[in-house]
């Protein structure tokens, strides 16, 4: 699947600690356990921040498997969401009420998801 974060506002991964998030990116914890030689000198909360977003998933013979993509639409740019390993769709190319209404296609709409926490099944 594909988790869309529509962020038109946010033109800043983070002020504080957009250094170590460049150096980390976003990938599956396991990204970073494998390789753990490169990535130990950063901090574990960058780390974590990386893997809470990515989610579930994979990293066998330098292969990493997401359970999902995520989409930064945002003031981002497609050359920095690359770096992070994040894909990039141009916000003004999204129409939120084409997005409403769809979960019988499997299109979930959620607004200010930011606000509420969720707990995936097992």
């Amino acid at each position: 699947g594909e988790l869309i974060v529509y962020a038109p506002h946010l033109s800043v991964v983070s002020h504080v600690h957009g250094q170590h998030i460049f150096a980390a990116g976003y990938h599956v914890r396991d990204f970073y356990l494998k390789q753990w030689a490169h990535y130990e000198h950063l901090p574990l909360g960058v780390l974590a921040h990386g893997t809470h977003l990515r989610g579930s998933g994979t990293y066998e013979n330098g292969v990493e498997r997401a359970r999902i993509q995520v989409t930064l639409a945002s003031q981002i740019s497609a050359a920095d969401c690359e770096r992070l390993s994040l894909g990039y769709l141009d916000p003004a190319t999204v129409d939120l009420a084409a997005w409403a209404g769809r979960e019988a296609e499997g299109v979930l709409l959620v607004q200010k998801a930011g606000e509420m926490l969720y707990r995936l099944r097992a």
